[in-house]
């Protein structure tokens, strides 16, 4: 299933450190490659690693304020928190699923545990 982590409005101008989300995706999976062959707008610098339930990728879009999540819903929460903690608490972000099915705006703060139970009350 693929999720999704985007700011919510204008950015003005920020973007993600891609450098700091690197490392915080190698510090969870190992053997993490990096493909950063402009592809499209959406999969300008792809990440694929090994988890437990086999191959997974996340990709960044090319403005740097959304970042795709091909993972399962544990891992795609955690990715989301680092965006988060990445992000200028002064800009909205968005949680959501490929589906729609939930849709939650990201307040700076927020703990793993409790996106995880607003993930389980929307869904």
């Amino acid at each position: 299933m693929t999720f999704l982590v985007v700011v919510d409005g204008d950015a003005d101008g920020w973007r993600i450190d891609r450098d700091l989300l690197t490392d915080a995706i190698r510090a969870r999976w190992s053997g993490v490659e990096i493909n950063s062959t402009h592809r499209s707008e959406v999969r300008s610098l792809v990440w694929e690693f090994e988890t437990e339930y086999g191959p997974r990728e996340a990709y960044l879009h090319k403005d740097g304020i959304c970042l795709y999540m091909d993972v399962w819903e544990e891992d795609a929460i955690w990715l989301a928190m680092i965006f988060r903690r990445l992000t200028p608490t002064r800009l909205d972000l968005v949680f959501c699923d490929e589906g729609y099915t939930f849709d939650l705006r990201l307040q700076a703060g927020t703990t793993e545990a409790e996106l995880t139970d607003l993930v389980n009350a929307a869904g």
